[in-house]
C-alpha cells in the first residue's frame, strides 16, 4: 500500500513516500480503509514518532494519528462495526498511522463518521473534538458561569474548545491572531483578544480555567491571572518549563468512543462546527509539516486525501 514515511535526519524529521505492507488485523482489531487524516505538524518531533514504548528507536513511523475511511476488514473479536461501514476516530500513538492507504486501529477509538460531514471534514475532528472534551470536562472540570481563557480560540482544538466551552454556559475569553477574531465570536467566544496588538494578561483577571494550546510565554504568564482555585490544563508539553505546574497541567488526548458519538451528534444537528484549513494529497503531504501548505484559510486543521481506486 501507499504511504509517508518519517525520515530522522540530521536536519531534523522529513517525510517520504513508500510503498509498504498492507496490515492485517488481529482478533480485536478493524482495518480501515483511510480515505482522509489530520495533520498534527509538530508531530514528527514528538516521542511516539521516534522510538517505540520501551524507548527503543523506532525508525520509518506512518504519522497521523486521525482518520475517516470505512471498516475494511476486522477481527473475530471486532463486532461492533460492519464491513464497509463509514467511521471517524483515532488510533494508537505508538502505532502506525492513517497517512497510507489503511491503518490499525480498535473498535473503542472510533465512532460512525458524523453523516452531514464530508470525509475531509470528518478526519479533522476526533483528536481535536476529543482533546478539547477531555481537557475541558475530564480535566478541569469546567462548570456553568466558570471564566475560562482559551489560548489560541481559532487552532484545531481551540475552536472546538470555543464552541464546547460556549454551549457548557461559561464565559469565555480566547485568544487569537487579528484575522481569525470575527470567527472565533461567531463561535461563542464573549471576549477576543488579540495576541499581536495586546497582552493578555493585563486585560484578563481572576478566571477559573485556562486551557492553554499555545504553550510557552503564554503558558506561563497564564498563572498569575487564575483564582486561587484555578486550573490550568495545556497540551503543549514543549518549550520545557521550570514550573512545576505545567507538567501537572499536561495531558494527552485518550480514545473515547462515548464522546466521539456525542460529539458527531452535535456536529450533525449543527451545534458544534469543524473548520478544513487546506486539503493536500498523500504525496504533497511533506509540505503540511514544513509550513508549506499553499491557499490556507488560516484556521481549522490540514487534511490528507488518501487517492486510491476503490475510494468513493
Amino acid at each position: 500500500m501507499k504511504a509517508m514515511q518519517v525520515d530522522e535526519t540530521p536536519k531534523g524529521a522529513t517525510l517520504h513516500f513508500a510503498q509498504v505492507p498492507q496490515p492485517a488485523p488481529g482478533k480485536a482489531d478493524v482495518l480501515i480503509r483511510v480515505y482522509a487524516a489530520g495533520v498534527i505538524a509538530t508531530e514528527l518531533q514528538w516521542e511516539p514518532t521516534t522510538q517505540t514504548k520501551t524507548g527503543a528507536k523506532r525508525s520509518n513511523a506512518i504519522p497521523s494519528h486521525e482518520f475517516c475511511g470505512i471498516i475494511a476488514a476486522k477481527g473475530e473479536d471486532a463486532n461492533s462495526f460492519k464491513i464497509g461501514q463509514e467511521v471517524y476516530g483515532m488510533n494508537d500513538w505508538y502505532a502506525d498511522g492513517a497517512l497510507a492507504e489503511f491503518c490499525l486501529t480498535q473498535p473503542s477509538s472510533i465512532a460512525p463518521k458524523p453523516s452531514t460531514l464530508t470525509e475531509e471534514e470528518a478526519a479533522t475532528v476526533p483528536i481535536s473534538a476529543l482533546t478539547a472534551w477531555q481537557g475541558l470536562f475530564d480535566r478541569a472540570r469546567l462548570q456553568p458561569k466558570e471564566k475560562i481563557l482559551i489560548h489560541g480560540g481559532s487552532g484545531g482544538v481551540g475552536s472546538f474548545a470555543v464552541q464546547l466551552a460556549h454551549r457548557h454556559g461559561a464565559y469565555v475569553i480566547a485568544t487569537v491572531s487579528t484575522k481569525n477574531i470575527s470567527l472565533v465570536k461567531q463561535l461563542g467566544a464573549d471576549e477576543v483578544i488579540d495576541y499581536k496588538t495586546s497582552h493578555f494578561q493585563d486585560l484578563v483577571h481572576d478566571v477559573d480555567v485556562v486551557f492553554d494550546t499555545v504553550g510557552g510565554k503564554s503558558r506561563d504568564l497564564s498563572w498569575s491571572i487564575l483564582k486561587p482555585r484555578g486550573r490550568m490544563v495545556t497540551i503543549v508539553s514543549d518549550p520545557p518549563s521550570d514550573d512545576p505546574r505545567a507538567k501537572e497541567s499536561f495531558f494527552i488526548v485518550e480514545p473515547n468512543q462515548k464522546q466521539l458519538v456525542e460529539i458527531g451528534k452535535l456536529l450533525d444537528v449543527g451545534s458544534l462546527k469543524t473548520f478544513v484549513n487546506a486539503v493536500l494529497s498523500l504525496e504533497d503531504a511533506t509540505k503540511a509539516y514544513t509550513n508549506q501548505v499553499p491557499n490556507e484559510r488560516g484556521y481549522g486543521k490540514v487534511v490528507i486525501t488518501i487517492g486510491g481506486d476503490d475510494q468513493s
